[in-house]
């Protein structure tokens, strides 16, 4: 069955434009100017996809951000005239797992789109969950959940796949260009520095108890690494 995207986009040649590739490769677009009605839509839709427009009209694209995060996990994409390093780490920081500048290559937003999907499909199934740190850690990959200390975690598809890449090879440096190639499936240049604002996010979620060790943890100079052992 063809994912569903979710186009919140105001200026109405770029939305026809982008819908038209979505639709050439495959994809089922639902599209709207309106903040109010991408609520609606989210809601009773239930998009795979979120691609979103922050300068909306009506709703600041970064309420409808906060608003379609809080209901549930769907993937954001968000798309902005803002360029700035800053702009796209409060982007980011707002639970966008990508995050595009106008103007843009209609081709290079479609690979976006897929490579987010891909990251958030089940991988093969497995016997049994991975476990780190006596069961700090417990990594289900089929079914794409992770618990620490036996509290269900829900992270975002850029979240889920920093942390399956860490815990590939516990102990091993990922520096931040490693992490986007094994994460995204591409190169994006100047996004290197931006891959901190989604491992903060993840720390967030994954180390609430400061008395706890380390499970992501930061190599000065290097990158980061699984802080945590692979249970036998």
């Amino acid at each position: 069955m063809a994912a569903t995207i979710l186009l919140v986009e105001d200026e109405r040649k770029l939305r026809d434009l982008v819908r038209s590739y979505l639709e050439r490769a495959g994809f089922t677009v639902l599209s709207t100017e309106s903040g109010a009605e991408a609520l609606t839509l989210a809601g009773s839709a239930a998009p795979d996809l979120v691609i979103l427009d922050l300068g909306l009209p009506d709703v600041p694209g970064e309420a409808v951000a906060r608003e379609v995060r809080a209901a549930g996990h769907v993937p954001i994409l968000m798309l902005t005239a803002k360029s700035a390093a800053e702009d796209r780490i409060r982007g980011l920081e707002l639970g966008a797992d990508d995050y595009v500048t106008k103007p843009f290559s209609p081709r290079e937003l479609v690979l976006r789109v897929q490579a987010i999907l891909r990251r958030g499909s089940p991988a093969a199934a497995q016997e049994r969950p991975d476990s780190y740190g006596d069961g700090a850690l417990v990594i289900d990959e089929p079914r794409r959940a992770v618990t620490v200390r036996g509290a269900k975690v829900e992270l975002t598809p850029t979240e889920w796949g920093i942390l399956v890449a860490l815990a590939a090879f516990p102990g091993r440096v990922y520096s931040r260009f490693e992490l986007i190639n094994r994460v995204r499936g591409y190169e994006f240049e100047g996004y290197e520095r931006t891959i901190d604002s989604h491992v903060k996010n993840l720390r967030r979620k994954i180390e609430s108890d400061p008395g706890s060790p380390e499970i992501v943890t930061t190599v000065l100079g290097g990158g980061y690494r699984l802080g945590l052992t692979r249970d036998d």
